[in-house]
């Protein structure tokens, strides 16, 4: 039997007890991340990230907002690879909303010159 002379604390997390967010609060403060005009690749990357890692497929105004901040940047590579996890974000349910997804920015990327991974073959493989 093991005998400890000091207490055992056990760690407690308490919740912050924080109001919940509205849809439109959610998109406006991811809008606002991606349209700072001094936001660098890292920031880029880093909320690309934590968006994605979310249990939702992003909103066409945010998507807009990420592929100026691309253009912004000289990164396609990067736009390209947010068109491509927009589409597997879909899941199973990816030929309906990635369209939809697609007609809705399709302006923004007329405007920036940016292709789609279709357009430039990646989904070939």
């Amino acid at each position: 039997m093991l005998f400890f002379p000091w207490p055992v604390v056990c760690a407690q997390r308490n919740a912050s007890g924080g109001g919940v967010m509205s849809d439109e609060e959610f998109d406006s403060r991811w809008v606002e991340f991606f349209s700072k005009q001094d936001i660098d690749d890292w920031e880029l990357r880093k909320g690309v990230n934590t968006l994605i890692g979310y249990d939702l497929v992003p909103e066409p105004r945010i998507i807009v907002a990420i592929l100026q901040a691309c253009r912004r940047l000289n990164d396609s590579a990067s736009a390209i690879r947010v068109l491509e996890v927009i589409k597997a974000k879909g899941g199973p349910r990816a030929a309906e909303i990635y369209p939809y997804i697609l007609q809705e920015i399709q302006p923004t990327l007329d405007e920036l010159g940016i292709k789609t991974p279709e357009q430039l073959g990646l989904d070939k493989y």
